[in-house]
């Protein structure tokens, strides 16, 4: 499989799902829209948003973050039409409050489909998995879509709804263009609390930087235009970062997907719960663009020969 024929292979997948639950004029919500810096849940979002527009041929009718939604102003801008929950890695115990927001939806929404865009899904806690259960089961008409085999796994054993594998919606930004490099190794490597942990060797010449800050001009405005181009700025950060370095070594899936967007060759290491791997597992990736390292030491290694080659 061709680096190309890989990323049309994920783009048209995620339209087949897209297109099970929309069609031309269909009115849609899109809610959890990612408003903080981290590049990776915002080019989810333009993917998620790129896929509604290009089946539908219109706007979502409402979209809220996890903490402004009103679910009046929802009924009044959607009195019709199925409710998108925002994809990414967030169902689960980790990330609280984006969790909260989603069972919050499907105890008040209940007069029509919820569909939750393909996620990781992980629970530290197993005992927390009781709440969420509870209100999938009650739900009318709930669709999960999930990224990985082993979240497919966790949700056909706990959850009682359709649970279906898709890819990240991300690809469906499709393939990017890099300006010339501006080093040869740039490690873009997590800080927050899926972090692995590695230890940096002192000898690495690498640039080594996360994507959690925003930059100084991102557009203000909490409406739907000011937060989409919120969401543009952020991913065109994320990839001027990726596309200084001629190989990229990275513990975010999304470094991995839009290093792949750009054709970067990269080396992934994992984040706390095995999202990347179990995510590379589960779909088929060109061996010339993505490897796998267990520790530090082989993903330099690795890099190393991937940068013998270039």
């Amino acid at each position: 499989m061709t680096a190309s024929d890989h990323l049309t292979a994920q783009r048209t997948i995620l339209a087949t799902v897209y297109r099970t639950h929309v069609a031309p004029g269909s009115r849609y919500a899109l809610v959890d829209f990612p408003d903080h810096a981290n590049v990776g849940d915002s080019a989810i979002w333009l993917g998620e948003l790129a896929l509604l527009r290009q089946i539908t041929g219109r706007d979502p009718c409402y979209v809220s973050t996890w903490h402004d939604f009103e679910i009046d102003a929802f009924r009044d801008a959607c009195p019709d039409g199925i409710l998108f929950l925002h994809g990414g890695g967030n169902l689960g115990d980790i990330w609280p409050h984006h969790q909260r927001f989603r069972e919050h939806i499907l105890a008040t929404i209940r007069d029509r489909t919820v569909v939750q865009l393909p996620q990781s899904v992980h629970f530290r806690v197993l005992a927390q998995v009781d709440r969420f259960a509870t209100l999938v089961a009650d739900h009318p008409d709930f669709v999960l879509y999930v990224r990985d085999t082993r979240s497919l796994d966790f949700a056909r054993k706990h959850l009682s709804c359709p649970s279906h594998l898709a890819p990240d919606s991300a690809y469906a930004l499709g393939e990017r263009s890099a300006g010339p490099p501006q080093c040869d190794l740039l490690m873009l490597m997590r800080t927050d609390d899926e972090r692995q942990g590695y230890a940096m060797p002192s000898t690495t010449q690498a640039i080594v930087a996360d994507w959690l800050e925003d930059d100084p001009d991102l557009p203000v405005g909490v409406d739907a235009i000011a937060r989409e181009a919120q969401a543009v700025a952020r991913v065109d950060r994320g990839l001027r970062l990726l596309a200084q370095g001629r190989v990229v070594v990275t513990d975010r899936l999304h470094g991995h997907i839009l290093s792949d967007l750009l054709g970067i060759p990269h080396v992934v290491l994992d984040n706390e719960y095995g999202k990347i791997a179990k995510y590379l597992d589960a779909w088929s990736f060109p061996k010339e663009i993505v490897t796998k390292a267990a520790t530090m030491e082989e993903a330099l290694s690795l890099a190393d020969g991937l940068l013998a080659t270039r």
